[in-house]
């Protein structure tokens, strides 16, 4: 066949063609871009160890106040540090330190109310919403594979803040998996597009700008590989009554008034008083284990440690105790030094100060009467044994 060359003036035509549609494409992308914008926040936290972390946020619900983000963005904090995008004279300030240095200007320090750590997702209650700030529409219904979306972000390893990315969703379905935040379990949107660290909680849109989830991690076998909380998932829990956010231990230890010391370990360690002059060491852990929308506090203290395992008789002891104890049970634990028998207590996280109290007096109490029971009488036959074979000792 043979192959004529296109007209000079037709190359120019589809040329300028091509520039017109890919301009406009651009104009629209930096339309969604501003439209999105105006919904999200850059997101600080900080732990009971005082180690601050940084996220994303998106408000969801202006008349609420109501600023959705992933728990593991939040971790145990119930406070957080919110920044809304602040434009002086007009022009997007994009840099960390902008926004550190005027915090008391655009800081808006806000409550953890709620957690769902099976969906990763937290809610943070602002007492304020600038003027500026939008809350972001939800998608009706799931999106399919092949759709192209966005994401708005503060990526950590940046110090520029609301970064724009692009990508295309690759499958919807639900994921279950275990991190060292918890077990999740939800409807997950997969995307090819780069999600960072200090991206988690970003909005994922679609080409109308409406929110389809939530951005939630990526994959450590390809970092183009990200996974999402499906906008359903958002629905659920926006429509559900809320849970309550439980305290860090150090935190709700300091407002009951307990007083404490830190452990090697890291947990938290009560002497508790239970009679004159004796007191019994109590542990109360350093984080939260959870189990579902289960969040519980183990409280425990050690009766017994040695070489060799307990007798046949005394655990069957123990079983027996444990049909009658009102909280918690007996617990045998084998480690490198040997084995331990302490009295364990499982306590509803979000539980009261009072019930903590309680339930730490419960366990010294316990723990305690069977420590006494355990320990051998010394008779004046056996200290005088122990005396004369310590005289012969050399």
């Amino acid at each position: 066949m043979l192959h004529q060359t296109p007209p000079k003036r037709l190359v120019i035509f589809i040329a300028a063609l091509f520039a017109l549609i890919g301009q406009s494409h651009a104009n629209a992308d930096s339309g969604k871009y501003q439209k999105v914008l105006q919904s999200v926040a850059w997101v600080i936290t900080s732990n009971a160890e005082n180690e601050t972390s940084t996220g994303t946020g998106v408000l969801v619900d202006a008349e609420k106040k109501l600023l959705l983000t992933n728990s593991h963005v939040v971790g145990d904090s119930r406070k957080a540090v919110v920044f809304f995008p602040d434009s002086p004279g007009g022009k997007l300030a994009v840099r960390r330190k902008h926004y550190l240095k005027n915090i008391l200007k655009l800081g808006i320090q806000g409550t953890v109310i709620a957690v769902d750590r099976r969906r990763d997702l937290a809610l943070i209650e602002l007492p304020k919403v600038p003027e500026s700030v939008t809350a972001i529409k939800l998608a009706a219904e799931s999106t399919t594979p092949g759709t192209k979306v966005d994401l708005v972000g503060n990526p950590g390893d940046s110090d520029i803040l609301w970064v724009y990315t692009s990508g295309t969703v690759r499958s919807v379905y639900q994921k279950k998996f275990k991190s060292t935040h918890g077990e999740h379990d939800f409807m997950a949107v997969e995307t090819q597009s780069p999600i960072k660290p200090g991206d988690s909680g970003g909005p994922i849109v679609d080409e109308n700008g409406e929110l389809v989830a939530l951005a939630q991690s990526f994959s450590p076998q390809s970092t183009l590989v990200s996974f999402c909380v499906d906008v359903t998932e958002i629905r659920q829990m926006l429509e559900s009554p809320w849970k309550s956010a439980p305290l860090p231990t150090r935190v709700l230890l300091d407002e009951a008034g307990i007083e404490y010391t830190r452990h090697e370990s890291g947990h938290y360690q009560i002497d508790q008083a239970i009679g004159n002059d004796v007191r019994q060491a109590v542990f109360v852990a350093k984080h939260t284990e959870y189990h579902g929308r289960a969040d519980v506090r183990r409280i425990w203290s050690t009766v017994q440690s040695s070489e060799t395992a307990p007798e046949e008789t005394l655990l069957m002891r123990l079983m027996r105790q444990n049909s009658a104890t009102k909280i918690g049970s007996w617990a045998v634990e084998k480690n490198s030094d040997g084995y331990i028998v302490f009295f364990v207590a499982k306590l509803d996280a979000t539980a009261s100060d009072d019930a903590l109290e309680s339930t730490i007096d419960y366990v010294a109490r316990l723990a305690g009467a069977m420590q006494k029971d355990l320990k051998p009488e010394t008779s004046e036959a056996s200290a005088e044994a122990t005396l004369a074979a310590w005289l012969e000792m050399k």
